[in-house]
């Protein structure tokens, strides 16, 4: 049997187990112990046992449950309630007024969760209500939530670049800084739409609220510059040099134990809920890595890569055309699976391909993630339209058409960076030196 033809056996029932139900790390190694089994000769036993291991004892993975717990005290605080009346009175003489909250909204809660659909869920449950009641179009409250809300698997720290980076074998904090510049070449992105269509449409947008003094400002904002002052500080030691993402999440953590504190939202029930949060999703990643990790293993005793690496160059396809062809790819297969699970499943086959075309790693992780965040909004399975679709019970569809927009928009940050790749370099260049 050709490698192709155990490639397709493999991919079918793979994508068999997915269909039925089966947790995708699971899948991941029934393929590996398939594959091993049925289409080498190797031990599989041993071969488990040391992958499986050697894949998550690692400390590039520090970071993850640390990072991940940050979040969780500080989805637990009142930063959401915060939010509204923190952003609110410095946006009101912008065009489009209070529908940026929702996209700096979501651009801050980023930072925290780094997790797309937990991002719209938080900020869409704090400013729906309100901005349908001040009579901000429906159409444009759903869409910049849908869109801003993908900003959560970009904007550092990003727990799917943790999973790219262990995958790829980069460096986290290299990934971290990489992701800081698209983050905010996106909510410019966003913004800049908004201002676009409030302006056009005037006659839909509500009246502007009366302007307050700047010191009523700064007391509205009180309570969410301590918390955008601690995310700096995580990024900014990262960047500088003086910690390490380890190092910078153990920080984190421990700064939003004290913020939570001083809000009064620390309590018994909120810390344990907390660490058990954290760690249901910390352990549910590791397992897909595990998984993930036999399976590559198993692929390269197949030379399924190998030989798909060698296809691709005698193809002597241009970077350009593998890249258009992959974001159609991961679009597709991001309809059906969250990021994580799209990162870990196509690494062990797609990277040996990318590397072969010349392209940077460290630049197509942010392409990678760019491309999963536009599958997160395009139905019949984008994550964060069910979470709109659960707030307020619209048509998926609707919503979907509400997000169009955005996702062109995602389309269009992808060709930029495609074009002028520096936007995802220059700040990782400027670190090493």
């Amino acid at each position: 049997m050709d490698v192709l033809q155990i490639g397709l056996i493999l991919m079918g029932l793979l994508f068999l187990f997915l269909g039925a139900g089966l947790w995708v790390a699971l899948s991941l190694f029934a393929i590996g112990v398939f594959a091993l089994d049925f289409f080498t000769s190797a031990q599989t036993g041993p071969i488990i046992a040391t992958t499986a291991w050697s894949s998550l004892a690692t400390w590039s993975l520090a970071p993850l449950p640390l990072f991940i717990w940050m979040g969780e005290i500080l989805f637990r605080s009142r930063l959401s309630e915060d939010m509204f009346t923190g952003l609110a009175p410095w946006l009101n003489k912008l065009p489009g007024r209070l529908l940026h909250v929702n996209i700096l909204g979501c651009g801050i809660f980023a930072a925290v969760s780094g997790s797309s659909a937990a991002t719209a869920a938080t900020i869409g449950r704090m400013s729906i209500p309100e901005l349908r009641k001040q009579g901000y179009p429906d159409k444009l409250i759903l869409g910049t939530l849908a869109g801003s809300g993908t900003l959560g698997l970009l904007i550092p720290p990003s727990i799917i670049l943790i999973v790219y980076g262990v995958s790829a074998e980069l460096s986290i904090a290299r990934l971290f800084i990489a992701g800081v510049l698209p983050g905010a070449m996106l909510i410019i992105l966003f913004m800049s739409f908004v201002g676009i269509w409030a302006t056009v449409n005037k006659d839909k947008m509500p009246a502007a609220e009366p302007s307050i003094p700047f010191a009523d400002k700064i007391r509205a904002s009180g309570r969410l510059i301590p918390v955008i002052t601690l995310i700096a500080a995580v990024i900014g030691s990262i960047y500088g040099g003086i910690a390490t993402p380890t190092e910078a999440a153990a920080f984190g953590v421990v700064g939003a134990l004290i913020l939570s504190g001083i809000s009064g939202s620390l309590s018994r029930e909120n810390l344990m809920d907390g660490i058990m949060g954290a760690t249901r999703t910390s352990c549910m990643i590791c397992f897909i890595l595990a998984g993930a990790a036999v399976l590559t293993v198993a692929m390269g005793f197949t030379g399924i890569p190998r030989e798909l690496a060698a296809w691709i160059a005698q193809m002597d396809l241009s970077p350009y055309a593998l890249l258009a062809a992959l974001t159609v790819f991961f679009i597709v297969l991001g309809c059906f699976l969250d990021g994580i699970s799209v990162v870990v499943l196509t690494t062990s086959v797609i990277l040996p391909m990318v590397q072969a075309a010349g392209i940077d790693l460290l630049w197509f992780g942010i392409y990678v993630v760019l491309v999963v965040e536009m599958s997160q909004i395009t139905p019949p399975v984008g994550f964060n339209l069910f979470v709109l679709q659960g707030l307020t019970g619209k048509n998926l569809f609707a919503i979907a058409l509400a997000a169009l927009p955005f996702f062109f928009l995602l389309l269009f940050a992808v060709v930029l960076i495609t074009v002028f790749p520096e936007i995802a370099t220059w700040l990782p260049q400027q670190m090493n030196g």
